[in-house]
């Protein structure tokens, strides 16, 4: 389980101190839920993040433990580090959204055609309660030929779910090798 500690004072000059120190600063949120604000190590929260199997994982900030989702984090722009994360708390039964990864499976036999894959969108936008929302859609894209694609509207939304995302966008394509 990560641990973190919550932040006494929000200001950005205190941020400054904790980034120096090696801490990832975060809030911590949810319908019904006291907002926290919270400092995690950055290379703890990193390894966490790789390490959990499913879209949720757990975290504990001072006496209080949350199941938690990233909803949004922040990049450095020069040198990429994460600076901010912004925490959802999965809270059984709420109906929200998530952002839920895509995966491909398979080789495209547009490749061999002197195309190329591309992933247009790493997450979907689901609406659901949590326990409804899968921790991945999985994608087989061996049938895709030059120009195809799959669209929103072609995938399946889980049981209870919606997807979020406009029906005529493209989660992944093959295009032609320039």
């Amino acid at each position: 389980m990560l641990e973190g500690m919550i932040r006494e004072s929000i200001g950005s000059s205190s941020a400054k101190k904790l980034r120096r120190d090696g801490y990832l600063t975060a809030n911590i949120y949810a319908n019904g839920v006291e907002n926290v604000q919270a400092a995690f190590k950055r290379g703890d929260f990193i390894k966490a993040v790789r390490r959990k199997e499913g879209l949720t994982f757990p975290v504990k900030v001072g006496d209080k433990e949350f199941n938690v989702v990233i909803q949004e984090y922040q990049l450095h722009p020069v040198n990429g580090d994460v600076l901010h994360v912004d925490l959802r708390v999965a809270v059984p039964g709420q109906v929200t959204n998530y952002l839920v990864p895509v995966e491909t499976t398979g080789l495209a036999k547009g490749i061999k055609n002197k195309g190329v894959l591309m992933l247009q969108k790493k997450r979907l936008k689901v609406r659901g309660a949590i326990e409804n929302i899968p921790n991945k859609f999985v994608l087989d894209v061996t049938d895709l030929d030059r120009d195809d694609a799959i669209l929103v509207r072609d995938m399946e939304a889980p049981e209870n779910c919606r997807l979020m995302d406009r029906a005529d966008v493209a989660v992944v394509g093959v295009i032609k090798a320039k």
